[in-house]
């Protein structure tokens, strides 16, 4: 590889969080497996419960006006109610937790937007494995694991490429890099606390 393919690579904020994150993307892979998720649906309902919180803590940083702007359709995005929704088919009731993103500002918000993204995509094989074990589906528990009408891929490169195009300041992009750690620290605890979510 070449200084300039180098420098290219430096400069791109997806190639960026892509590879500062990949650590953090096995250490999600480790935790899923210990969480046995599909072991039983009592696993299943507790992983939806992280789920619904983080999407909670991912969709409070829709409001900022800043983020409206930048990624048009929010709208399309959320699963913190398809979340719930499948909860409700779970018989569970999730308590009120703080938001854990109430202090984040833009751009770190961006990051933690990144991994509520990108695990839609790792979401594809959950959904097959929701509907294999239990006979979950779009219509019921699986909601917040189905695909974007669209697909998952078309909306995944329409946001990577809004990143990218966004012409971020090398300070701004490190503040969504961070963002990104801190998000995939939040989804870890909750994969770590798994058993005594509320």
């Amino acid at each position: 590889m070449n200084t300039s393919t180098d420098k290219v690579i430096l400069e791109n904020l997806m190639a960026r969080l892509k590879q500062e994150t990949s650590s953090e993307h096995d250490r999600m892979e480790v935790l899923m497996q210990q969480a046995g998720v599909f072991e039983s649906k009592e696993n299943y309902a507790q992983f939806t419960l992280s789920q619904y919180y983080f999407q909670k803590d991912v969709e409070h940083l829709y409001l900022d006006p800043k983020v409206q702007q930048l990624i048009p359709d929010l709208d399309v995005r959320g699963r913190s109610e398809a979340a719930l929704q499948d909860l409700k088919d779970l018989n569970v009731e999730p308590q009120q937790q703080l938001i854990a993103t109430e202090m984040i500002k833009f751009p770190e918000s961006l990051g933690w937007i990144y991994v509520s993204e990108g695990s839609t995509l790792g979401a594809a094989f959950l959904f097959k494995e929701a509907q294999a074990k239990f006979g979950f589906n779009a219509e019921f528990a699986a909601r917040n694991l189905a695909a974007y009408p669209e697909g998952r891929a078309v909306v995944w490169k329409r946001f990577k490429q809004t990143l990218d195009e966004a012409n971020f300041t090398e300070q701004e992009k490190n503040e969504v890099i961070k963002g990104a750690l801190n998000g995939f620290n939040r989804f870890g605890t909750l994969l770590e606390d798994l058993k005594n979510l509320k």
